[in-house]
């Protein structure tokens, strides 16, 4: 999953959010090196990608993508999947999106020192370009993977990939929702197990 699930599948905690959000800068056991309650939001992170990765609903997702992209697939299928939580927030918050976001933002900005270098450098970064909120619009979403492709020198074309959201939107949505189901109940089932792990 992109961005915005995984501060939305992170509950109330704080630091854990953060942690979720910003997991993708640690590696290996380098996260026991963060407070505790970041060292929680970066385990979430991990069985949260490995749960996305083995479902069948993403792999088939995945599977449309894949001709074009390649490896690339599944990098586009979760900012794909972001831009239907996005869409689609008031199904899944009782919170308006744009506070939703603004409220993260600051606290990203108030705990802008724990955060892992790659992503001190990011943040900035993201919150003027309000990144987060931009993920509601196809317009926001061809923005994105326009940044992703100049990342990758051009070599993942990943620009490209907003035809394929814009031909088979109906499909995509629909198998965002189906999963996006499962995975709230696995994720919330997952924060419990790992809250009381370290005694959060």
């Amino acid at each position: 999953m992109n961005f915005l699930a995984h501060i939305y599948l992170s509950g109330d905690n704080e630091l854990l959010t953060i942690g979720n959000f910003s997991a993708d800068g640690v590696r290996g056991n380098k996260y026991k090196e963060f407070p505790k309650s970041i060292q929680a939001g970066i385990i979430l992170h991990r069985h949260i990608d490995t749960f996305t990765d083995a479902h069948p609903i993403t792999k088939q997702s995945t599977k449309r993508l894949h001709k074009n992209y390649s490896h690339y697939s599944g990098v586009i299928v979760d900012i794909f999947y972001d831009h239907f939580l996005a869409k689609n927030w008031e199904d899944y918050s009782d919170i308006n999106l744009s506070v939703y976001i603004s409220n993260f933002y600051k606290s990203l900005t108030d705990n802008f020192l724990v955060l892992p270098e790659r992503f001190k450098k990011l943040t900035p970064v993201m919150i003027e370009g309000n990144w987060l909120l931009s993920y509601a619009s196809i317009d926001g979403i061809e923005r994105v993977l326009n940044g992703m492709n100049k990342r990758t020198k051009g070599r993942s074309k990943m620009n490209e990939a907003i035809h394929e959201l814009v031909v088979y939107y109906d499909d995509f949505e629909k198998e965002f929702t189906q999963f996006f189901k499962e995975l709230i109940v696995f994720s919330n089932q997952k924060r419990i197990e790992i809250e009381k792990e370290f005694n959060l």
